[in-house]
């Protein structure tokens, strides 16, 4: 039965990468293309800085892929691909979990294991180190950026699974409202410490170097050797709709997969008549 429950969560996760695909294309697409558009116009400032100043100036090579095909094939593509593994993760998750949480029904668990996931896997990790457009972001902290994004979503996906346990020992003793609050209140603290201990972005030796200690690596405003602005910072609005949009764009992955999967699990887990027709057997992933 756990490869019929990983197919429909490989299924269902698909679906959710077409439904945030479109969400991204409509939303996200415009902020993404007017970041790439600074990035270029930033680009074409320095270059004129550095010809006044007698210094080489790169040549860019031809892009592989034009603006159009990566906006709409190469993002589809990668919605569609990022959505099946999310869907076989979730579907193991949910495995695990079922049978494990007490009296929780297959439908509300479903839903639940998919808060989870978006929480631990992209939500709690986001708010220490949110997602960035095009023109924003070093080459030189590429492996760094990464190691701390992953040690932060490991250390969510450790939390809270480590809260759902808490919750589980308290609740005889508390109750299961009392011991909800007080096992989230712990994942709080937890969390809270950590992304209090882990640096930002912006503190990392190449952007200190480059550009002082910053808590993001937002590009300031270029300045010509006088001090005078001869380009503008990344604009703040640009910002602020992508990262929105993103958010919004996982939540619609997740939402679609725990709202697909929840009606198959309860399908795949309802009873089942014995042979003889008159008693009933519950199914279980266990047996």
């Amino acid at each position: 039965m756990e490869g019929r429950f990983v197919a429909r969560g490989m299924l269902v996760g698909v679906l959710g990468g077409l439904l945030a695909f479109v969400f991204a294309r409509i939303f996200a697409e415009p902020p993404i293309r007017r970041a790439a558009d600074y990035e270029s116009g930033r680009e074409a400032a320095q270059n004129a800085l550095d010809r006044a100043a007698g210094l080489p100036v790169e040549t860019p090579g031809p892009d592989l892929f034009s603006r159009s095909v990566q906006g709409n094939l190469g993002l589809g593509i990668g919605m569609v691909l990022f959505g099946l593994a999310v869907g076989a993760l979730y579907s193991v998750a949910y495995i695990l979990a079922c049978g494990r949480t007490g009296g929780v029904r297959p439908r509300q668990l479903a839903l639940l294991v998919a808060l989870g996931g978006f929480l631990a896997l992209y939500l709690i990790p986001f708010l220490k180190y949110p997602a960035d457009p095009p023109a924003i972001g070093h080459e030189a902290t590429i492996r760094d950026r990464s190691g701390l994004y992953l040690l932060m979503v490991g250390t969510s996906i450790v939390v809270l699974v480590a809260g759902v346990w808490l919750g589980q020992r308290l609740r005889p003793r508390f109750g299961t409202w009392n011991a909800t609050l007080l096992a989230a209140l712990a994942c709080v603290i937890v969390l809270g410490a950590v992304m209090w201990a882990l640096p930002s972005v912006g503190h990392l030796p190449a952007n200190v170097h480059q550009y002082g200690r910053q808590a993001t690596e937002t590009p300031p405003p270029l300045r010509n050797a006088q001090g005078q602005i001869v380009y503008p910072g990344f604009p703040a609005d640009v910002l602020f709709e992508f990262r929105l949009y993103s958010v919004a764009a996982q939540a619609v992955l997740w939402a679609t997969i725990g709202i697909a999967f929840a009606p198959l699990a309860d399908r795949l887990l309802a009873p089942s008549p014995s042979p003889d027709g008159r008693n009933v057997k519950k199914r279980s992933l266990w047996v």
